[in-house]
């Protein structure tokens, strides 16, 4: 699924802008616990839906090769956080939808669960 019917689906806005041109996103997950997050492995073009805003997100997700990143309920995401992003090349979506919602948009239009 590209990003631009990730932003389509979830009514979603861009955060940040990032260099290198984003792939395709294969799978999600959605999930607020991030040790959960770093269980998963072997999927480079996964995105995590979630509604945790702090540094510890982009942590995680740089740890998990993770590029793609949907924030929910209308999350403010620090401006620390989307550098951070920025600098690992980690893409940033934002949606008023909750994660049941916009999750559940995503997997009716295809979008793989990572389980």
């Amino acid at each position: 699924m590209t990003v631009e019917k990730v932003l389509e689906l979830v009514e979603g806005e861009l955060i940040n802008e990032i260099t290198i041109a984003p792939e395709s996103i294969n799978c999600a997950l959605a999930s607020d616990l991030m040790s959960d997050v770093l269980t998963v492995r072997n999927h480079e073009t996964m995105m995590l839906i979630t509604g945790l805003t702090n540094l510890q997100t982009i942590r995680t997700c740089e740890m998990s090769d993770i590029k793609h990143i949907l924030f929910v309920r209308g999350k403010e995401v620090a401006e620390e956080m989307k550098a951070l992003a920025s600098e690992n090349d980690i893409l940033l979506i934002r949606t008023k939808y909750s994660l049941y919602r916009a999750a559940g948009l995503l997997f009716g239009a295809g979008l793989k669960p990572v389980y």
